[in-house]
C-alpha cells in the first residue's frame, strides 16, 4: 500500500471489456482507498464500444480507460501493486512476471461478454451481467477488514471472492 491506497491490477485476454469494467468500478467505489488499472495478455486496439456505453450509462468514469499490455506494469520502476486479479483463463494461464511489490494474486474467472452471439439485447444483457457480477465481487472486496487480516488470510479471502459462482 502506498500513501494509504491499495493498487490493484485486473488482467484479461484483450483488456477491452471485463478488466476495463473492473478498473472503472473499483476506481469509483474504492473512493480513493484503491487505485485500479487494467491490462491484457494481447491488448485490443480499442475498448469495446458496448462497454464504454454501459459504463457511461452506469455513471462510471471512462476517460482514462485504454487497452495496454501487462508488461508495462512490470517494468523496472513501475509502481508497486498490492493485488493482481486475472479475469480470463487466458490471462491466468499466461507466464506472468514478478510484479513490483509482490502482490496478492487470485483468479476471478469471469465470462467474456464479447463472445456472446445473438440479438443485440442478448449481447447487452451479457455485458450487464458481467458488470453486475464484478460490482458484487468488488463490493465484497473493498469491505474486507484489511487492517486485521494477515497476508495468508487476505489471500484466502480474495480467492474465495473469486470462487463465488454468482459473478
Amino acid at each position: 500500500m502506498q500513501n494509504g491506497t491499495y493498487r490493484v491490477l485486473f488482467l484479461s485476454r484483450r483488456n477491452s471489456a471485463r478488466s476495463v469494467m473492473a478498473e472503472a468500478i473499483l476506481n469509483k467505489i474504492g473512493k480513493g482507498r484503491f487505485e485500479a488499472v487494467s491490462a491484457a495478455v494481447d491488448p485490443a486496439p480499442v475498448i469495446e464500444p458496448a462497454v464504454l456505453e454501459l459504463l457511461r450509462s452506469s455513471d462510471y468514469p471512462i476517460e482514462e480507460l485504454t487497452p495496454r499490455h501487462f508488461g508495462v506494469l512490470a517494468e523496472a520502476g513501475a509502481a508497486e501493486l498490492d493485488f493482481v486479479f486475472t479475469l480470463s483463463d487466458t490471462a491466468a494461464g499466461e507466464a506472468l512476471p514478478e510484479w513490483p511489490g509482490l502482490p496478492i494474486t487470485s483468479h476471478w474467472r469471469c465470462p467474456d461478454p464479447i463472445l456472446v452471439e445473438g440479438e443485440t439485447w442478448e449481447r447487452k444483457q451479457a455485458f450487464m451481467q458481467v458488470l453486475s457480477g464484478l460490482e458484487r465481487r468488488l463490493n465484497i472486496f473493498i469491505n474486507l477488514p484489511f487492517a486485521s487480516l494477515d497476508r495468508m488470510s487476505l489471500q484466502n479471502q480474495v480467492r474465495e471472492i473469486g470462487e463465488a459462482q454468482d459473478a
